[in-house]
C-alpha cells in the first residue's frame, strides 16, 4: 500500500475449516459495504469456500484469483493454496484439517512479508491439530514474532479497553519465571509505542495489575510485586513513559478504574482475558502489536459446538478487519508525521 488513498489488500488464513473460521469470514462478506474499506483475499481453496458457502446459504460473491495481482473488486477473493479435496466434518478435531490450516497461515504470511498484502486478519485455529514438525508454536502470536521482524505482543483491543500480556499462552506456574525486569520493559515499551503508531494516542497512560493478590499485601502473599514489578515500573516512570500500578487485580475492573487509562498489562494470560471478554465479548479484536506488519483476529476460537449450523456470530471477525485497516491507515500517518523534513533537501 504506497498512498494512504489506496484501499487496503486484506489476507485472510482460513483458520480450521472444521470450525467456524469459514462462516464468519462468509458472513462478514455478505454485507457488499465492506468492499468499500478493502480488497479481500482468502487463502484456502475456491472450491472448498464455494461448498461452505452453499452448505451455509449465504451469498457472498466469491472470485477465484489467479494470483496476488489478479484480484477483483467487490467480491471476496480466494487464492489456491492447494488443489485436492479436503474432507469437511464440521465441529471435529481432525489433525490432517488442521494442517490445512497452517497451508493457509504459512501462505498468508508469506504474502504479509513480501507486502503482496497490506495486512492479516487470521480466522481461528485449532491449538492442538495444528501441531506439526513446521508448527510448534502455542498459538499464531508465537509463529508470527518467528516470521516477522520485531517483538510480538498479544494485545486485547476495543475504542475503550485495551489489554496487553506480559505473558500469554504460558503455563501458571511457568509465569513469574518469565516476568524478569527486561521482559516488563520491553512489553510495556511495546504497549507505548503501539499506542502512539497504530492507536494515535500522542501521551498514552499505561495501568499495570500486580503479580500476587493485592499485590503482595507487602510480601504477606508473595514478594514479586515489590522485588521486580515495582522497582522496574519506577524506572520506566523516570524515563518518562505514564505507568502506573501495580493495581490489585481483583478489584480494578469491577471498580471502572480501567476507564481512566489507555491500556492495562495483566502479567499473565487470564488475568487479562477473563475480564477483557466479559466486558467485550464478540466485539474485541486481539491484535499482535509491536511487528513490522499488521495481524488482527476475532476474540474467539474454533467454536466447534455450533460448526456449520449457520449460528456463528460474525462480530468480532467483521471488527479485527476495521481494525487492521485502522491500525494500517494510522501507521501510514504516522509515517508521514514523523519523517525527516530535510531528507527531501539531501544532495542526490
Amino acid at each position: 500500500m504506497s498512498e494512504e488513498s489506496k484501499k487496503i489488500i486484506l489476507g485472510i488464513s482460513v483458520g480450521d475449516l472444521n470450525g467456524i473460521g469459514a462462516e464468519v469470514i462468509l458472513k462478514t462478506f455478505q454485507d457488499n459495504r465492506m468492499f468499500d474499506f478493502c480488497t479481500p483475499v482468502v487463502f484456502a481453496n475456491s472450491k472448498l469456500m464455494n461448498f461452505i458457502k452453499k452448505q451455509l446459504n449465504v451469498k457472498t460473491p466469491i472470485h477465484q484469483a489467479a494470483s496476488l495481482e489478479a484480484l477483483a473488486d467487490g467480491k471476496l477473493n480466494v487464492i489456491n493454496v492447494w488443489e485436492e479435496v479436503v474432507k469437511i466434518e464440521f465441529g471435529k478435531e481432525n489433525n490432517e484439517v488442521g494442517a490445512y490450516a497452517f497451508k493457509s497461515l504459512q501462505a498468508a504470511t508469506e504474502a504479509l512479508k513480501n507486502d503482496h498484502i497490506d495486512a492479516l486478519t487470521t480466522a481461528p485455529i485449532h491449538k492442538a491439530t495444528i501441531q506439526s514438525e513446521e508448527f510448534k508454536f502455542p498459538g499464531h502470536t508465537d509463529y508470527l514474532d518467528q516470521e516477522l521482524e520485531g517483538d510480538s505482543l498479544m494485545f486485547m483491543v476495543t475504542d475503550t479497553l485495551k489489554v496487553g500480556l506480559f505473558t500469554d499462552h504460558v503455563a501458571l506456574p511457568e509465569v513469574v519465571k518469565h516476568l524478569t525486569p527486561g521482559l516488563i520493559s520491553q512489553k510495556i515499551s511495546t504497549i507505548h509505542q503501539s499506542l502512539i503508531k497504530d492507536f494515535g494516542i500522542s501521551k498514552p497512560k499505561i495501568a499495570v495489575l500486580g503479580i500476587n493478590p493485592h499485590t503482595g499485601d507487602n510480601g504477606v502473599i508473595g514478594k514479586e510485586d515489590d522485588e521486580i514489578l515495582r522497582p522496574t515500573l519506577q524506572k520506566l516512570k523516570e524515563a518518562g513513559k505514564l505507568v502506573f500500578g501495580p493495581y490489585a487485580a481483583d478489584s480494578f475492573f469491577g471498580s471502572e478504574n480501567y476507564k481512566k487509562f489507555d491500556a492495562v498489562v495483566a502479567t499473565y494470560h487470564d488475568q487479562g482475558l477473563i475480564p477483557f471478554k466479559t466486558l467485550s465479548f464478540g466485539q474485541g479484536v486481539n491484535y499482535t502489536a509491536g511487528l513490522s506488519h499488521v495481524r488482527t483476529s476475532p476474540d474467539h476460537g474454533t467454536a466447534f459446538e455450533i460448526a456449520g449450523k449457520g449460528e456463528a456470530n460474525y462480530e468480532s471477525f467483521s471488527e479485527a478487519i476495521h481494525t487492521a485497516i485502522k491500525i494500517c491507515r494510522n501507521r501510514l500517518e504516522y509515517q508521514e508525521l514523523t519523517k525527516n523534513p530535510l531528507k527531501s533537501f539531501k544532495k542526490k
